[in-house]
């Protein structure tokens, strides 16, 4: 049975769980976004961008044209998301799009989603800054630890003090926000001239806004200019992080209409207003040649070189708010799996036993991390793994754009897709044309002295991304034909509830007459 929300419904009909299950109102599920999306990329990718693009205009063009991709996409999970508004995210849209083979779309998730929400790099990026906040020179033990530690606290928190855990990752987005915002502030004042926020003596003085030097350097090749775009795009990854948690949201329908806008409105305008104030305040030379992220050089030239540890620091406690965000919703989708009965002992992981979180599901994840983290050791294999997860998520996109394309169609007219918001198709079709740039770009070969991989093909993992589905189509082959007809029964779904009030499904194996 499929369902969907209708137009004058708020959702919470939509998954009947226990009303003490929705703890989650309108700015946690916009921090929820926010924090998933800010991470590490905004203290040093844009001195990537302007490498790219050749010249500040142009860069900036860049970031807004990453921002109307990420605003597409945006509106096509809110239309998703509200016709749809239970936990789970992409996995309830390809199942009820992808309808045949029965089971065979969740199956195919289960895999990408274990990949794809693995938070082993971040972790990674959070103990390098952490120790350097700290004055610790970094190895490979101590980096490794401390992230180890870093994981095993997100577990924790999440899966056993839920409410503590929603309080730190708030705390985290605003703390963010503001900080970011007095950074930009920093920068504009400094643009205008304003007194206490010039670049300090002995620094090159940056001439980045003056018309000559805007477009200077522009049209570095089409090489270039496509992996700028494709750095961007993916700065804006994570619009779609509540979706994977609305059955814990209040009045989800109205809720998600309010905070994904609510959300990127506040990424995009940090996004722009940080790119500004970088190039107010640090030369373009200095950001092409130096060796030190531009955040540090916007530091260094406001405030001096003794506040880089205070940076390290705060971009530490950014990174800290997108793992928490990240695993609070990823947590999510693996109990939605074990709702759907797909995963082995489903019920295992489909209650919130014994914490009243999916405690479970977040330790499936944590493992999956933990094994990324200390299992794999570091060069080709590691970047593999790690690019194998983003591409995948480009895929599991591409799919669920399509699959809404789909449902605008006379051919899907019967499946009765009415959500309470509807996406323009303009803007759907441009987030899917989006994400098959972000499938095709890693296939074209890198420019001439530079590399993916060092002894791995540089298509390595986007080949290994789409054969990953066939261990879902294998998954699925198994347990729901194989041993049916080996065995002599089909498989028939029941809706049950839990002890603990939360509902799923279960399987019964209902013989076949005359075997």
């Amino acid at each position: 049975m499929y369902l969907i929300v209708l137009p004058e419904h708020h959702g919470e009909e939509f998954d009947n769980v226990p009303t003490t299950k929705r703890q989650l109102g309108l700015f946690s599920a916009a921090f929820l976004i926010f924090n998933r999306v800010i991470g590490t990329g905004i203290y040093a990718t844009p001195s990537n961008i302007l490498r790219a693009s050749g010249s500040v205009g142009v860069a900036l063009i860049m970031w807004l044209v990453g921002a109307i991709i990420a605003a597409c996409g945006t509106n096509v999970y809110i239309e998703l998301g509200t016709g749809i508004p239970r936990s789970g995210g992409e996995k309830n849209y390809l199942e009820f799009i992808y309808r045949r083979p029965r089971f065979m779309a969740a199956s195919i998730f289960t895999v990408y989603a274990l990949i794809m929400g693995t938070a082993s790099a971040n972790s990674v990026v959070f103990s390098e800054y952490l120790l350097h906040s700290m004055s610790f020179p970094p190895s490979r033990l101590n980096t490794r630890l401390v992230a180890f530690l870093c994981l095993t606290f997100i577990f924790l928190i999440h899966g056993t003090l839920l409410k503590w855990g929603l309080r730190l990752q708030n705390t985290l987005a605003v703390f963010k926000l503001v900080v970011l915002t007095l950074i930009a502030l920093a920068g504009i004042f400094c643009l205008f001239g304003v007194p206490g926020f010039a670049v300090r003596v002995g620094y090159q003085q940056p001439h980045n806004f003056e018309w000559n030097n805007f477009w200077e350097g522009s049209g570095t090749g089409a090489n270039a200019f496509v992996s700028g775009l494709y750095n961007v795009i993916w700065s804006f990854i994570g619009y779609s992080n509540a979706n994977y948690a609305l059955s814990e949201v209040k009045n989800p329908v109205k809720t998600l209409k309010r905070a994904a806008p609510l959300a990127m409105f506040f990424v995009t305008s940090v996004y722009l207003l940080i790119n500004v104030a970088y190039f107010a305040v640090v030369s373009k030379t200095d950001i092409l040649e130096s060796k030190h992220i531009v955040a540090a050089l916007f530091f260094r030239n406001l405030f001096g070189p003794t506040t880089e540890k205070a940076l390290s620091a705060f971009i530490a406690l950014s990174t800290l708010g997108n793992l928490l965000s990240g695993q609070f919703s990823q947590g999510r989708v693996i109990q939605e799996l074990g709702r759907e009965g797909i995963l082995p002992y489903s019920s295992i992981f489909a209650s919130n036993k014994p914490f009243g979180a999916p405690f479970s599901g977040l330790l499936m994840q944590y493992l999956v991390s933990c094994t990324f983290l200390l299992a794999v050791p570091p060069g080709d294999v590691y970047l593999f793994l790690i690019s194998l997860s983003s591409y995948s998520a480009s895929l599991v996109n591409a799919l669920v754009a399509f699959g809404l394309l789909l449902l605008y169609t006379n051919s899907y007219r019967s499946w009765d897709w009415n959500p309470p918001f509807r996406a323009p198709k303009l803007l759907v079709m441009v987030f899917f044309i989006s994400n098959i740039f972000l499938i095709a770009v890693p296939f074209i070969p890198p420019t001439s002295g530079s590399k993916t991989y060092e002894t791995l093909p540089y298509w390595s993992h986007s080949v290994g991304a789409f054969s990953v589905s066939l261990v879902g189509i294998g998954y699925w082959y198994i347990w729901s034909v194989w041993l049916p007809n080996r065995n002599g029964y089909t498989l028939e779904r029941d809706w049950t509830l839990q002890d603990d009030g939360v509902p799923r499904w279960t399987f019964r194996k209902v013989p076949v007459l005359g075997r």
